[in-house]
Order: C-alpha cells, then structure tokens, then sequence
C-alpha cells in the first residue's frame, strides 16, 4: 500500500503565495508520476500540475506560469510552489501518484486552500 501525506495549506490572501508538500511512503515502485490535484465545491476534480518519472510536467492553463511541481527523490516528496494565488484558486488539494503494476492512482487525504480577496 501508499501512503501520501499533504502539508503546507491555509488561508492566504490574494497575490501571496503557499507550498504544497506530500510525502509517499509504502510500497512505492513503478513509480510513474506524482501530482496535485483540486478540487471546488460543486465542481470535479481536475489536476493541477504533474510531474513524471522522467521530470517532465503538466501543468493545468489556469496555474501556468504562478504554479511549479517539483519532487525531491530521497524524500519521496513532491510540492507545489504556488504563487500570485487568487481567489478561484480557492479548493481542496489533493496529492496523486500513479504507480504500482497496474498504474493504479493513490490519493492523500487533501488540504484545503482558502484563497480570500
């Protein structure tokens, strides 16, 4: 099994900035990517940024360019350094990694992110 676990959220005002960190622990291989996922009230989940095994990224157009995915192998973490934050970023965010023989998803437990104007 995998474990992820998220830190770092809050409530922050717009045009600051937060960071996202999500620890894997567990049975970790085929490891294919890890990711940030958000979701709003009364709206699906929809991801965030990405990154995968050979360091590319995805990142979602409404984040590009305030937004960086990155990963730190020893720690099996990776965080989301999210910047200029506004108020529709507002959500809960959830840690994905994709992996394992089947490619199956895992997901952390979220934190909620609070964006006020």
């Amino acid at each position: 099994q995998v474990q992820l676990v998220e830190s770092g959220g809050g409530l922050v005002q717009a045009g600051g900035s937060l960071r996202l960190s999500c620890v894997a622990s567990g049975s970790i291989f085929n490891l294919r990517a890890m990711g940030w996922y958000r979701q709003a009230p009364g709206k699906e989940r929809e991801l965030v940024a990405r990154i995968w095994s050979g360091g590319s990224t995805n990142y979602a157009d409404s984040v590009k360019g305030r937004f960086t995915i990155s990963r730190d192998n020893a720690k099996n973490t990776v965080y989301l350094q999210m910047n200029s934050l506004k108020v529709e970023d507002t959500a809960v965010y959830y840690c994905n990694l994709n992996g394992g023989r089947s490619a199956a998803d895992y997901w952390g437990r979220g934190t909620q992110i609070t964006v006020s104007s």
